[in-house]
């Protein structure tokens, strides 16, 4: 499985596209969230966009953005599978290229509740209290880092 990343300078207009269609249609449309999904962390300097595709029309069917925070410290967020491509290791893949990416520093993410056994095999650990955004349970999660 291919996985591509690049910064939002390096996509080109259809990738954008592509990506962005994939977020809305899992966190808007089939999650039932209204809510910004263009929330200008897109753009940043320090963002990267991770993604693979299959389908021969090259529509990704995973996508993970990487965001340095105001701390310095890293996030990943928006992880995304397309549900026809659910189960076959999609974000497995794109979780351990992203890891890759951020090598020994710490991390942080927002699990969806039903998801946290599948962070914790990635070495993350709660970091708080679950609370309910969107309506969805979610579990603060963090990743130590070595350096």
């Amino acid at each position: 499985m291919d996985v591509h990343t690049a910064g939002f300078d390096q996509l080109d207009a259809a990738t954008l596209y592509r990506l962005l269609k994939l977020r809305v249609d899992v966190f808007v449309v089939e999650q039932r969230c209204a809510y910004p999904e263009l929330d200008g962390r897109d753009t940043d300097p320090g963002t990267m966009h991770v993604w693979t595709a299959w389908a021969p029309d090259g529509d990704p069917v995973g996508y993970l953005r990487i965001l340095t925070e105001a701390d310095g410290g890293t996030r990943i967020g928006r992880v995304a599978v397309a549900p026809t491509a659910r189960g076959a290791g999609v974000a497995r893949a794109l979780m351990s290229a992203a890891l890759s990416l951020i090598r020994d520093r710490g991390c942080v993410l927002d699990a969806q509740a039903h998801l946290v056994d599948f962070y914790r095999g990635f070495g993350f650990s709660e970091a708080g209290p679950q609370y309910v955004e969107d309506g969805i349970p979610h579990v603060p999660m963090r990743r130590a880092g070595d350096g």
